[in-house]
């Protein structure tokens, strides 16, 4: 069996008392591992301040691992809560970085199984994201902050959640990077390397090309000289067989000397003065 007390009175005698509806609802909340004093604390600050908190209610926000008398005072005294910095890029690449005090009061009908400050802090951090993200330009945030927590708050941030936001205020909002230049820095380095990769090829490509073509005139070269040392051979056989005089063979000798004496008048002064200092 619990005792309780109100000062010098007795909890029973008080008008408080009259939010329960037996003793022993708070003696099974009491075995059930419940904070009673919280909870009767809570009832009585609800009941002064015109806050509906069945007495249901405050036992299973209790049981579910919240402080229902904090939550009571969240509901006559909103909670401010700061946003961490949040970085986001406008549409002209230009980076900001926002913070946001969010004012929030605690709603009694979703502590239980509603979600906490994280999810707040998440989705006005993701609604600041979306907001600047969606701004032709950062000088219009600049201009009008108020454009951020008034196109935030229209999104309804606070459904599911333990609490009702009140207000979203732009603490701050400084100037970061310009994404956008950087991002086309990059693009610029990246079609370098490729364009240099491309050269490269083509280049390589040339020099075996070249390679391949002096290799093939080697290979006619080297056959030019193999006909050429069939000449004499060829030259011998018909005088032995009587198909070529001496005749013949000087008259050759003249058309080749003719030949050469010709090569040597066509080629530049240059290599006649070579050929006559060797």
């Amino acid at each position: 069996m619990c005792h309780f007390s109100c000062g010098s009175t007795p909890f029973r005698q008080t008008s408080a008392y009259r939010l329960f509806s037996s003793r022993d609802n708070l003696e099974a909340h009491y075995l059930a591992g419940g904070h009673v004093e919280q909870v009767v604390h809570a009832l009585v600050s609800a009941s002064k301040a015109n806050i509906e908190l069945p007495f249901q209610m405050a036992t299973a926000i209790d049981l579910a691992g919240r402080d229902v008398l904090e939550a009571v005072r969240m509901s006559v005294n909103p909670k401010v809560i700061d946003t961490p910095p949040v970085s986001a890029v406008a549409i002209d690449g230009i980076q900001l970085i926002a913070k946001a005090r969010v004012t929030v009061r605690a709603n009694i009908k979703q502590l239980v199984g509603g979600a906490g400050e994280e999810t707040i802090l998440a989705r006005v951090g993701e609604g600041i994201v979306s907001s600047i993200g969606s701004a032709a330009s950062h000088k219009s945030v600049l201009e009008n902050p108020d454009s951020i927590s008034k196109l935030v708050l229209r999104k309804g941030l606070d459904a599911g959640t333990a609490f009702e936001i009140l207000s979203i205020d732009i603490a701050d909002i400084d100037i970061g990077k310009n994404i956008g230049a950087v991002l086309q820095m990059d693009q610029a380095q990246a079609d370098k390397n490729i364009a240099q990769a491309r050269a490269e090829e083509r280049r390589a490509m040339a020099i075996a090309l070249e390679q391949e073509m002096k290799a093939k005139a080697q290979e006619a070269r080297a056959k030019v000289i193999e006909a050429e040392a069939e000449v004499p051979k060829a030259m011998a056989e018909a005088f032995r067989s009587g198909n070529m005089g001496i005749m013949d063979f000087y008259r050759m000798k003249n058309i080749q000397s003719d030949t050469d004496m010709r090569d040597a008048i066509a080629k530049p002064q240059g290599g006649a003065k070579e050929e006559s200092s060797k």
